[in-house]
């Protein structure tokens, strides 16, 4: 395992906030050196100017990706942090001019997370300008992909929804404890999840104190969620899911309604989570009668998960919490970029969770 050498990483979209939490992970990892920001909107400015948090760490200035020459960087990583769309144009870019020298790409939008281009097109609203690429990419949620994800040298991020549902329900479905048929699953996430971009929707005064559901019955991330769970099920999963706006920055909360098989219990799923994650330096599986909250994981890579017997017999209601911009975004890509390098999975991702 690699221990002393300082790798040279490139974050691309450095002015978002998924961008800001990567720099800020990254800061502290003890094999990573910032070399390269990108923000074409924020080109020849410092990092600390359009995030003051970041300032007084000498990062480098932003550049636009136009100015990037891929060939003469040496970078070891690049994160991706760009809009849906766009990050396909700039992979391919990478590793076209760069060959043989291309830096190993963490993708951290949906372009290279859905398997078939065609679910891609009918979800995001146009066709995939590097379908090569795409079935190269290994999905990257390390508790499931973890052996892929090493040998890899494109990863596509989960999305934080995904996240959350895939950590509690992919044991379970792989166990065979749970049927595949008339999962519902009710999310809640904080501000952050919907980006930086100046939006009216966004305003304090349109968020604070209320709460709404937004892409009722048609949100990008379940055709994700299904592509994942079926190749767990070995048949096509349809799920019920219904993401809310929740006013706080960061934090996302999913409650989940799945019916068992016969002879499985709440008992039987915990046992499940248990044999899974044993190892796993995020997970916080909580004890009986201890109910997860945001508070639990926020500003973490940790995630917990809790299991309940409901009252209608033969179903259960599962809660995980995941903080959305660090496991379910920027602290993920980390641990995608761990394993990718030979790392400690679990190397600059140590930080327990801010309270209060």
């Amino acid at each position: 395992m690699v221990k002393n050498r300082a790798f040279r990483i490139g974050v691309l979209g450095a002015s978002g906030y998924t961008g800001a939490d990567l720099v800020r992970l990254l800061l502290t990892h003890p094999n990573a050196e910032i070399i390269l920001l990108s923000a074409d909107r924020k080109a020849g400015q410092e990092m600390g100017t359009v995030f003051p948090h970041l300032g007084g760490y000498n990062l480098p200035t932003l550049v636009k990706l136009d100015d990037i020459n891929w060939a003469g960087e040496a970078l070891d990583v690049v994160f991706c942090a760009l809009p849906h769309a766009t990050s396909q144009k700039v992979i391919k870019q990478i590793f076209n001019e760069a060959g043989d020298k291309a830096p190993k790409v963490v993708d951290l939008s949906a372009d290279f997370r859905l398997r078939d281009a065609e679910t891609y097109a009918t979800w995001y609203g146009g066709q995939h300008d590097a379908t090569d690429l795409q079935s190269e990419a290994v999905y990257g949620l390390p508790e499931k992909y973890r052996d892929d994800i090493k040998d890899a040298r494109l990863v596509a991020c989960p999305g934080c929804y995904p996240t959350a549902a895939l950590l509690a329900l992919l044991p379970l479905m792989d166990a065979g404890a749970v049927r595949s048929e008339d999962i519902i699953i009710d999310a809640k996430s904080g501000v952050s999840g919907a980006g930086r971009s100046l939006r009216e929707g966004n305003l304090f005064t349109e968020v604070a104190e209320a709460m709404n559901p937004y892409g009722v019955g048609h949100h990008r991330h379940m055709p994700e969620i299904e592509q994942e769970l079926s190749l767990a099920a070995g048949e096509d999963v349809v799920i019920s899911f219904t993401p809310h706006l929740v006013p706080m920055n960061r934090g996302e909360l999913e409650t989940i309604y799945v019916k068992l098989v016969e002879g499985s219990s709440a008992a039987t799923i915990k046992d499940i989570w248990a044999k899974t994650y044993a190892d796993n330096p995020f997970a916080l599986l909580c004890d009986d009668g201890v109910q997860p909250a945001t508070r639990m994981v926020r500003g973490s890579n940790r995630f917990a998960l809790q299991v309940t017997e409901d009252r209608i017999k033969g179903r259960v209601i599962i809660v995980a919490v995941i903080d959305n911009l660090v496991k379910g975004s920027s602290g993920q890509a980390i641990q995608n970029m761990n394993l990718m390098l030979g790392l400690d999975e679990s190397a600059g991702l140590e930080q327990a969770a801010i309270f209060p």
